[in-house]
């Protein structure tokens, strides 16, 4: 087998040699994790001690080898969108520049390879969330299109006047607008499952909305601005007890964490390519197999049919049959890429790191003065959102962007969770597997001097 080349630094943008920022005084950086287990791609690279570290793949990312405003790239913008590895850029290279071709019911060879692909990214994404099959998936633009796709195919046809959707105030507006939008629409009810304090869902608020009224519960697999990771299994379990389906947004869990569809017993499961180190424009919707074949087309076009004429359609099996028109074969073939090269790494070790990051992240910031962090639920991932003190939120985005640093600013599509802690807008950094102890003390660092600058 030939063992792939190390990524090399991208021309024109190798970072200059900077000097380490110094750790945070009294903060001991986090230990590795136990070993992960060797790959094709891991042998490539120098064996890092003790296993996954996120110096051992960082190699695989061109980008993270480019400078901004003269400073070495520190990438903390995951929760929008990761980075791509070399193996996803090669991937659609490959692809363009020797198999590019229309794929299902092509006569030539090209378009049986292109086929071939595109059928075995739906195959690698079923395994990838645990589900029993690759007719349960379905590919989409991303999980506000999924979400869509179920309100507009199930929800027309299964919700009416007097039903309940419940929607926590966690939840992203993507989860959040549609369910509004075909409430309207069918005379249901959405109905808001409050916060905790700690920006945890109220389980006993919860247990208490459920009714034989509710047909929907549709909840966040972990926050995009808060980090919290609700107990989806047992919501999920509490909600079938009165027949109502459930829908998990996984967009920010499926990068940071294993996830079984079936173990969940989740209905659907929707998740974004962009935020799982694949394309942007590509994702993927879980169905469980006894609703799949039942879904209505919500889009009418190619690709979606088995014959036409002016008098009566047959549509194709499901999952096809929710693919209008020509799909997004180059995402398909970027996600294959993105979905083996995160399962080739132990995804424990991955996880045990980005834990001991996490950690070291906020009891760092929470040494900068005047900064509040929001939200502290215990069960979360390394999502980072928080104020501080005299500076807007845009203003601390654009300062840390002149060193370098990338966060974000803003409303981060979750009003409603914000409103919980009287707030309208906040900063936000996430953090991701390549992210490093090093590149927080250059958050942290940068942090200081502005409140010093003022």
């Amino acid at each position: 087998m030939t063992t792939p080349d190390v990524a090399r630094p991208v021309p024109g943008i190798d970072p200059p040699d900077v000097p380490r920022t110094p750790p945070v005084p009294g903060l001991t950086p986090p230990a590795p994790p136990p070993a992960a287990r060797s790959t094709d791609t891991a042998a490539a690279l120098p064996r890092q001690p003790g296993g996954f570290t996120a110096e051992f793949v960082r190699h695989d990312f061109p980008i993270l080898h480019r400078t901004v405003n003269g400073h070495p790239l520190v990438w903390l913008d995951n929760a929008a969108t990761t980075q791509k590895p070399r193996q996803v850029i090669e991937a659609l290279t490959a692809y363009y520049g020797a198999a590019n071709s229309n794929i299902h019911r092509g006569a030539h060879t090209m378009a049986r390879e292109a086929t071939e692909a595109y059928e075995a990214g739906r195959a690698a994404v079923a395994d990838f969330l645990g589900a029993p099959g690759p007719d349960s998936i379905v590919f989409v633009r991303g999980t506000t299109e999924a979400v869509n796709l179920v309100a507009q195919s199930w929800g027309r046809a299964d919700l009416g006047p007097g039903d309940d959707i419940l929607v926590p105030v966690l939840e992203h507006h993507s989860d959040i607008v549609p369910w509004q939008m075909l409430a309207k629409e069918t005379r249901a009810r959405l109905v808001p499952v409050p916060l905790t304090p700690d920006g945890e869902i109220d389980q006993h608020a919860y247990a208490g909305l459920l009714s034989s009224r509710t047909r929907l519960v549709a909840i966040s697999h972990a926050s995009n601005v808060l980090g919290t990771v609700p107990p989806v299994k047992e919501m999920t379990a509490l909600a079938h007890r009165y027949g109502a389906k459930v829908l998990v947004d996984g967009a920010q869990a499926v990068a940071h964490f294993p996830v079984d569809v079936q173990d969940l017993d989740a209905d659907f499961y929707a998740f974004s390519g962009h935020k799982l180190f694949a394309p942007t424009g590509i994702g993927a919707l879980y169905v469980r197999p006894d609703l799949v074949s039942g879904l209505a087309p919500w889009q009418g076009g190619g690709n979606m049919i088995e014959s036409v004429d002016f008098g009566h359609t047959t549509f194709a099996p499901a999952p096809h049959r929710l693919e209008a028109g020509t799909g997004h074969i180059s995402g398909v073939i970027g996600l294959l890429a993105a979905v083996n090269w995160l399962t080739s790494l132990d995804r424990e070790s991955v996880a045990a790191y980005e834990e001991g990051l996490m950690t070291y992240a906020l009891q760092a910031l929470a040494t900068v003065p005047g900064l509040d962090l929001i939200g502290s639920a215990p069960d979360r991932i390394a999502v980072l959102t928080f104020t501080l003190a005299g500076h807007d939120p845009t203003t601390v985005a654009d300062w840390l962007d002149h060193d370098g640093i990338a966060i974000r600013a803003g409303h981060h599509c979750a009003q409603p969770a914000l409103a919980h802690y009287g707030l309208t807008s906040a900063a936000r950094a996430s953090l991701a597997l390549y992210n490093t102890s090093a590149e927080v003390d250059q958050l942290v660092a940068s942090l200081r001097r502005l409140q010093q600058s003022t």
